[in-house]
């Protein structure tokens, strides 16, 4: 069989790829196969922002909802990443899922999440995470290790007794998507994308797919 009818047939085979009008829906059934597939953390996701004087930062967190209204996430509103999120209000998230040859490129607006939402997940971590919320200073300057556990010591002891409050500078981010792209790999780098786009959050999506 020739290499041309082979590219033919690889192109006909992706028409198939993101039938799905709704971003949402779509973004559900592939998190959904990465579940069955990768071995750690279905859920983690890149978080691209942008510091005072535009340099960029990322790091990996780990999704912990989504619904229409957006993706969610929990950290320290004093780390670095809590600073830039509050500052620029838009972000960009990335998922990849290696096993499953594909990703999805997130960018949009930033909101934070309730007292109720932020209360309802903190009481669900384990214990220790929570005591762990209180003892660290995230993204500033630790001295020891040694320090690090004598602060985590400290809030056990407070917290001995009855429930680990949330503390005030820990809550969750809310992405508000205006741009979705899903990338699924294909031979001969004849990749599929596909981007729901819209300019305010509301409207209704524009699907447009891309060339590789």
């Amino acid at each position: 069989m020739s290499s041309a009818h082979e590219t033919l047939k690889t192109i006909t085979a992706a028409k198939g790829f993101a039938n799905s009008e709704k971003p949402f829906e779509l973004f559900a059934d592939w998190l959904k196969d990465a579940e069955k597939s990768e071995p750690n953390d279905p859920n983690a996701m890149s978080v691209a922002t942008v510091d005072e004087d535009g340099m960029p930062n990322v790091r990996m967190v780990l999704l912990k909802d989504f619904d229409e209204n957006g993706f969610v996430f929990y950290t320290n509103f004093e780390s670095a990443k809590g600073r830039e999120l509050l500052g620029a209000k838009k972000a960009a998230l990335n998922f990849h899922w290696k096993t499953l040859r594909r990703q999805i490129r997130i960018r949009g607006i930033v909101e934070t999440v309730s007292d109720e939402e932020a209360d309802a997940y903190f009481a669900s971590r384990a214990r220790d995470s929570r005591i762990g919320a209180w003892a660290s200073e995230q993204s500033r300057p630790l001295e020891s290790r040694f320090a690090f556990e004598k602060r985590i010591a400290k809030y056990a002891a407070k917290y001995a007794i009855g429930d680990v409050p949330r503390p005030p500078y820990w809550s969750g981010f809310r992405i508000k998507p205006l741009y979705l792209e899903f990338w699924h790999d294909r031979p001969f780098r004849l990749h599929d994308r596909i981007v729901f786009s819209r300019d305010e959050i509301g409207q209704e999506w524009d699907k447009t797919r891309l060339y590789p």
